[in-house]
């Protein structure tokens, strides 16, 4: 018998009938981002953080000592490991991940508020400075969180996490009114 499955995005079903107007707090999904794991050979973590931080389409996000995630908007997934092969050589070991995480950006105002509900990181700006990122619970859920612009908050998440995220956003946004939808 063949089969043939149709990929499609954790969050279709929650995010089919969405706002289609933001308030000033929004949560854009990413449709289709493309993150890879990069993990350092030892000695070999300040070449290679050095190496992909040089690129400025590619944002680095610390995970653990010598291991990274990185998002690109503007790669595929077969692209993104090929770039980051050639900027780190043989010392990185590089693994795809787009299919198996989504990325979550939180924008506007209320952000630091909203995510304090359930995130227990310092986000005051003199803590978590900008272009910083921490691995934290939101809720009982593991997320990479990273500061990415003024206003502007990123999550990653593991695919099978996504929905509740999600809900658990919107429940703790609530009071300032939080929309969401997927990015453009």
């Amino acid at each position: 018998m063949v089969r043939d499955y149709n990929n499609r995005h954790a969050l279709e079903q929650k995010l089919r009938s969405a706002p289609t107007s933001a308030m000033a707090d929004h949560l854009t999904v990413g449709h289709w981002r493309t993150v890879a794991t990069v993990l350092a050979r030892p000695g070999e973590e300040d070449r290679v953080a050095r190496a992909i931080a040089s690129e400025p389409e590619l944002s680095l996000r610390y995970a653990a000592p010598g291991e990274w995630l990185v998002v690109s908007e503007a790669e595929a997934p077969s692209g993104l490991v090929r770039r980051i092969e050639e900027l780190c050589g043989e010392g990185a070991y590089i693994v795809d991940q787009s299919d198996g995480r989504v990325v979550f950006r939180l924008s506007g105002p209320n952000g630091r508020r909203i995510l304090a509900k359930g995130i227990g990181v310092d986000l005051h700006p003199d803590g978590f400075s900008l272009g910083g990122s921490a691995n934290a619970l939101c809720g009982h859920i593991p997320v990479n969180l990273a500061r990415t612009e003024e206003h502007v908050f990123e999550l990653i998440v593991q695919r099978s996490f996504a929905e509740a995220l999600f809900d658990d956003l919107l429940r703790m946004g609530r009071e300032f009114e939080l929309t969401a939808a997927f990015a453009d």
